[in-house]
């Protein structure tokens, strides 16, 4: 099982202090404000969330049907239906991460975990990397979810997920990238072996 983390936070910047004042520290985030350096010789301050990373699975009930999330979302006022995921908000491995916010939030053990790479959430304000899984062979268990937290389990078939993403019923970024991202991925035929 291999683990992607994309390229290294700021590997492409030309001068960005992404260290900044502090504005805010909650248990979650930091906002803070950083010097900009621009091509004019000029410099700017922005604002920015400094998010420690999150893993997305995309949990394979059977290769015809994935277990999405009905998660209660206070900041938009909504339910919205989702892939699991969760915050790196301790040490252990992508992987690591993966499995465990799988089982809390559906309940299901993978036999099988793949890394398919990741992406930056909203890089304009936000600095999160969300780490891409897929999930298979999976084993049924009880939820294990956090005090507070209002989410359900809904299986779907998968192509029902793809058009989901397509027609606006699936709403929330990380859902149809990570969807969107590994159909492609399963339609693309296997490379020929050398």
């Amino acid at each position: 099982m291999t683990e992607s983390t994309g390229s290294a936070p700021g590997a492409h910047d030309r001068s960005v202090d992404s260290t900044g004042e502090v504005l805010l520290d909650t248990r979650r985030f930091r906002v803070v404000r950083v010097r900009e350096s621009l091509a004019d010789g000029g410099c700017r301050d922005r604002e920015v969330i400094q998010h420690p990373g999150s893993v997305v699975i995309v949990p394979l009930v059977t290769p015809a049907e994935v277990c999405l999330v009905e998660v209660v979302r206070v900041a938009v006022g909504r339910t919205l239906l989702e892939l699991p995921a969760g915050t790196l908000d301790r040490e252990e491995s992508l992987a690591d991460a993966a499995l465990r916010e799988l089982a809390e939030e559906t309940g299901y053990r993978a036999g099988r975990l793949e890394s398919v790479g990741g992406f930056w959430m909203s890089p304009g304000i936000l600095r999160e990397r969300m780490h891409l899984f897929v999930a298979g062979d999976l084993v049924a268990g009880p939820q294990a979810l956090e005090p507070g937290e209002q989410i359900r389990t809904r299986h779907v078939a998968w192509d029902d997920a793809v058009t989901m993403c397509l027609d606006g019923t699936i709403e929330d970024a990380k859902s149809v990238a990570g969807i969107l991202i590994t159909d492609a991925r399963r339609r693309r035929p296997p490379s020929p072996s050398r």
